[in-house]
């Protein structure tokens, strides 16, 4: 069978609350191989609420209907303060990327006390400046930014990643609206650990199912090798 943008491989789901420390609670899902424990976990990070972006912003939901069988990874996501999915409304309000500090920290304390092994922070647009931010927790391996507009996300916030040492790859799309590839070159240039891949033909959204599987299979290959490349049949 191919695989297909609406495949949904074997996985153990769980719905999920987060706590976070100012007193809220998100709601998310916990996608793990069926009948295995998982090699690694992906922590993932939406775009931006206020133009759409939620849990099941379509790349995080087919990493979480693909990867559990495919590479043996934990999928965790989960909606940022105000944000609503079919899940739920998580509770709280928007805050630009401040008050989501709480929401990242949230969902890496719930890794953690869940024991769930090698987080890897993944980010895509405003989820890449919340990343950046406030992801060099000692428990994260590294990070995958998709699209990253690093509007938010300044200088300083490369250069503290840059001392966290942690590996940082950055999939940019030929096309993005806000920073193509050439000029992310220039500016990860501060992070000497970082990363840049750019990716042909594509533009920030990643629509199209051709721009779905080098997603994915990149990201499969930082977090798991062995389980490179992802196969398109089942």
């Amino acid at each position: 069978m191919e695989i297909r943008a609406a495949t949904e491989l074997p996985a153990r789901r769980e719905p999920i609350e987060l706590h976070t420390a100012d007193g809220l609670t998100l709601v998310g899902e916990l996608a793990l191989p069926a009948d295995r424990a998982p090699v690694a976990t992906l922590v993932t990070l939406h775009p931006l609420p206020t133009h759409g972006g939620f849990m099941d912003s379509h790349l995080y939901k087919k990493a979480a209907n693909r990867l559990p069988a495919l590479a043996d990874l934990a999928v965790l996501r989960f909606n940022t303060r105000g944000t609503s999915s079919d899940r739920g409304t998580s509770q709280g309000a928007f805050d630009g990327g401040e008050g989501e500090r709480f929401d990242v920290a949230a969902a890496l304390e719930y890794a953690e006390f869940h024991d769930l092994p090698r987080v890897w922070v993944v980010g895509w647009s405003f989820g890449t400046e919340l990343a950046l931010k406030w992801g060099h927790d000692p428990l994260v391996q590294g990070a995958i930014l998709l699209s990253p507009p690093l509007h938010r996300a300044t200088d300083d916030d490369l250069d503290a990643w840059a001392a966290f040492g942690r590996p940082l790859t950055a999939l940019v799309p030929e096309f993005d609206d806000y920073l193509r590839p050439e000029e992310a070159r220039e500016r990860f240039a501060r992070v000497p650990q970082a990363e840049v891949v750019g990716v042909d033909g594509a533009k920030h959204l990643w629509v199209g199912e051709p721009y779905v599987r080098i997603v994915l299979d990149e990201i499969v290959k930082r977090v798991n090798p062995a389980a490179y490349p992802l196969p398109t049949e089942v």
